[in-house]
């Protein structure tokens, strides 16, 4: 029982793991098609440039504040949610230092790299999302807010996707009809990344943090 148990948490790691590289080598292609970034993107690109750090630690730091406004809302997070906000900004930094994503200056090619980053970005949301250890931070706050405002999940999520895309972009974050094109296109890339792995969000019932801490002090008491 001990060993499957075991194998069990280390298949949800190397998924977990594969997950976090599709999509920082996602994120990578949407960088170097320069056509424009998805709103976080351009928020995350335009911290980077403002402070002097890689996009990497930009995404890091961004989702590390995003996680503590989580908890102070007492969202419950996983350790998928952790491991989302360190190792996409490392494996997109990984990535981008390595030289492998080329750089081109046709507007095709880039635009197939653009379209290639948001089904590796669906892909990985998949492989993820499917361990069910949490969620992404992001996810988190438009749940967070949808149920302290009350206002629609729609109306939260256009309003934080509209605000990192004005923030980012008054910091001088790549903005382009790529960056329509990745907001209207990405939900559209998931949906159908779900329906071909026959995967429904609905099923999903995250393991949280709170939950292995009860575990650990009821075991502790014993």
């Amino acid at each position: 029982m001990e060993k499957e148990k075991m194998r069990s948490i280390m298949k949800k790691i190397v998924r977990l793991m594969a997950g976090y590289f599709v999509y920082g080598l996602g994120i990578a292609l949407t960088v170097n098609a320069d056509l424009g970034l998805a709103p976080w993107g351009v928020f995350h690109q335009g911290l980077a440039m403002q402070f002097g750090i890689t996009m990497g630690v930009a995404i890091q730091i961004a989702g590390a504040v995003i996680v503590i406004i989580d908890l102070l809302f007492e969202e419950r997070i996983g350790w998928g949610t952790v491991g989302n906000v360190y190792f996409i900004g490392l494996f997109l930094d990984l990535v981008q230092e390595s030289g492998i994503i080329p750089v081109y200056q046709g507007l095709l090619p880039r635009f197939l790299m653009m379209v290639a980053g948001m089904i590796l970005i669906s892909v990985a949301t998949y492989l993820y999302l499917g361990v069910q250890l949490g969620s992404g931070p992001r996810d988190g706050l438009m749940v967070a807010l949808t149920k302290k405002t009350k206002f629609p999940v729609g109306v939260i999520r256009s309003g934080i996707e509209i605000s990192a895309l004005t923030a980012g972009y008054f910091m001088g974050g790549s903005v382009g009809w790529g960056t329509v094109i990745m907001s209207l296109g990405q939900g559209f890339f998931i949906q159908t990344t779900f329906s071909i792995f026959k995967f429904d969000v609905h099923d999903i019932q995250h393991h949280t943090i709170d939950q292995d801490i009860a575990y650990l002090i009821k075991k502790n008491n014993q």
